[in-house]
């Protein structure tokens, strides 16, 4: 199974460099991703079509909650007759702070988990306001703690204001 996961990383990362490099709508952006988790994000283009993006977030239940770190680097590609409209792909990993309130047994316990994350979303800048938004998919994997195992439903929608151009 490993073998085979290095040679699909192979082959992706061998794909992507024939990919066409296209200039990004802006350079930096701060604001939130409003999904799982609500999160404050900042995200910085690095070089070409290449982010990285930064967020902190916050998911709360009522006897568990959690505060997660995570960056991306994430790659952008422009969708051919949609000006403004980008759409990327990346991975990334995180960090999570949990913490349980047993109610029933009276005790509270706290976990950490470390997670991989892929990316794949749409990117849209206004032309005529410094406003950005994305719309992404996050599939993550725990790794221990727990919350081990495949998260599939994870993604957000990201509304942020674009610092520089």
């Amino acid at each position: 199974m490993k073998k085979h996961l290095t040679i699909l990383a192979f082959i992706a990362f061998s794909l992507c460099s024939f990919l066409e490099v296209n200039g990004q709508n802006y350079s930096s952006a701060l604001g939130a991703r409003v999904g799982y988790p609500l999160s404050a994000s900042y995200k910085k283009f690095v070089s070409g079509n290449n982010a990285v993006e930064l967020y902190a977030g916050y998911r709360g239940w009522k006897y568990y909650n959690w505060f997660s770190v995570n960056g991306a680097y994430q790659i952008h590609n422009n969708l051919e007759g949609l000006d403004g409209l980008q759409w990327y792909y990346g991975a990334g990993a995180g960090v999570y702070f949990w913490n349980y309130d047993r109610r029933f047994g009276g005790d509270t316990s706290a976990n950490t988990t470390f997670s991989l994350q892929g990316y794949l979303g749409l990117d849209f800048t206004l032309k005529e306001a410094p406003i950005n938004f994305t719309l992404d998919w996050v599939p993550t994997v725990f790794f221990n703690g727990y919350s081990k195992g495949f998260g599939p439903g994870y993604g957000n929608l990201g509304i942020r204001y674009v610092l520089a151009r």
